[in-house]
């Protein structure tokens, strides 16, 4: 996408020009004739779908700075997702950075915004887009429909996850209509919206790219979506996971380390691109994992965990090297960092060339091995970690991620707590924990023990839900309110 990327500077710039900042919930740039002239061609609109990439991929903090401007996209995800499980921390306390990691993030955390207006961004440009569909080319509506609702959902998803019942807005609207931009709406009804988005991508899309949405992302998130509503859908989640999977057009890679080094690969099914050296493209949450004895942030922002450093030990097999560092044994178990996504793939004995910060690793949102893991989730179906089952095509896909990580043993039956130890190690510090906690209903067990042991004080509430940024409740008049224990 990174050639793509450079067509979309004509409408990003309008778009910088044009938001008032002091408005960020107006899905509508102030001068909307400037905008609405801006859409002329087919490519005018693909270039707005692009743009839509964009407000995910985020800004670098090298090129602007988080506490004026929130765009960071998906930059700080990890310290909404990872950082509020029992898998990394902070290695300081200073800082708003570090109120993740012992559950104290209060509704003015300019991340916990950032975040939150950065998928606002996602779907406000969306509508957006299919507000002016009907001037691209005829051929090519339906695919860009489908494809500007899958980036829809896909950022809902995030939203109704960690903040719970959140304002739905689906179409452009004006900048005074408060009620509809500012009054929550109920989970149930938001996830009725991101399924109807994205069947319809499902249906659309084909499967020509990987760092735009496709059908089996579609797919692979829809399957997730299913197991995670309300009143998950399981079957639903079986087939599609195994749609994908017989598909054939996406296999495990047979060293694990490649991966993550080797972009776009056959097992990347969605990832959100970045430019290695060239601030504007590129990201800077790589440098944050590691501290400024590796080039890297300056107090380490990914601290690993003592009991998931012993999971990866017990668990992990040839996945603990890619995923975790320990610089040839010279630092302290506890100050092991996250190794998986060093800047542009540099290893710790070495730099990370001119700025750590401009690291060009993509995001990888979506990948084969989840899929598999999902699709043994969606047999085990509902039920406690006791839950067991025998299941032929379960333990097939589950012996396929055990077999690349070198654990050849036979798997003759999976537990669900099986299954969720191996999604952690598998999937360490790609953002799935917390989500994964979620959906397994121990959430609040395992995060308690880990408060215990960590010596945090703990309040459910605030693990179950990151509270509505106080910023956009201020300016909504008091439409928006807030969640339990903030």
């Amino acid at each position: 996408m990174k050639h793509i990327k450079y067509l979309i500077l004509t409408l990003t710039g309008l778009f910088i020009v044009s938001c008032d900042t002091d408005e960020f919930l107006n899905p509508l740039p102030d001068s909307a004739i400037t905008v609405d002239s801006f859409f002329q061609t087919d490519d005018d609109v693909l270039s707005g779908i692009i743009g839509i990439y964009d407000a995910l991929q985020g800004t670098n903090e090298n090129t602007t700075t988080n506490i004026g401007e929130s765009n960071r996209g998906v930059q700080f995800e990890h310290l909404l997702t990872e950082h509020r499980t029992d898998n990394t921390r902070n290695s300081t306390l200073e800082g708003s950075k570090s109120d993740f990691h012992r559950y104290v993030v209060n509704a003015n955390n300019v991340e916990s915004e950032d975040y939150y207006q950065s998928m606002y961004e996602v779907i406000f440009r969306a509508n957006n887009i299919l507000n002016f569909i009907n001037i691209a080319d005829q051929e090519n509506q339906a695919s860009y429909t489908a494809e500007a609702k899958f980036l829809r959902a896909y950022a809902y998803f995030k939203l109704v996850r960690l903040f719970g019942d959140v304002p739905l807005v689906t179409s452009v609207i004006g900048p005074t209509d408060n009620e509809a931009l500012f009054t929550r709406i109920s989970s149930d009804q938001i996830y009725l919206q991101i399924v109807e988005d994205l069947q319809e991508a499902v249906n659309v899309l084909d499967n020509s790219y990987k760092g735009r949405a496709s059908r089996a992302a579609a797919q692979a998130l829809l399957a997730k979506v299913y197991m995670t509503q309300p009143s998950p859908n399981y079957s639903g989640a079986q087939q599609l996971c195994e749609a994908i999977i017989n598909s054939m057009e996406y296999d495990l890679l047979s060293n694990y380390n490649d991966v993550f080094y080797s972009e776009l690969n056959d097992e990347i099914i969605f990832a959100i691109e970045y430019q290695s050296g060239v601030a504007e493209e590129s990201q800077s949450f790589s440098s944050e994992f590691t501290s400024s004895v590796r080039a890297g942030r300056e107090d380490g922002q990914n601290i690993v965990n003592a009991n998931l450093r012993l999971d990866f030990e017990m668990y992990g097999g040839n996945r603990t090297a890619t995923s975790i560092t320990d610089i040839n044994g010279s630092l302290p178990p506890d100050e092991n960092e996250v190794a998986k996504f060093f800047p542009d793939g540099f290893d710790s004995s070495s730099n990370y060339g001119d700025n750590a910060r401009n690291a060009g690793n993509d995001y990888i949102a979506i990948r084969f091995a989840d899929v598999l893991l999902m699709h043994v989730e969606s047999i085990l179906g509902a039920g406690p970690l006791t839950t067991s089952t025998n299941n032929s095509a379960a333990l097939t896909s589950f012996q396929r991620v055990r077999d690349r990580a070198g654990l050849t043993d036979v798997v003759t039956a999976v537990t669900k707590a099986e299954l969720l130890r191996e999604r952690r190690v598998e999937l360490a510090f790609e953002n799935q924990r917390y989500f994964d906690l979620k959906r397994f209903g121990v959430l609040d067990d395992i995060l308690s023990d880990h408060s215990v042991e960590m010596g945090y004080t703990y309040d459910p509430r605030q693990a179950l839900f990151l509270p509505i940024p106080q910023r956009e409740r201020n300016i909504s008049g008091g439409l928006l309110g807030q969640n339990p224990g903030y």
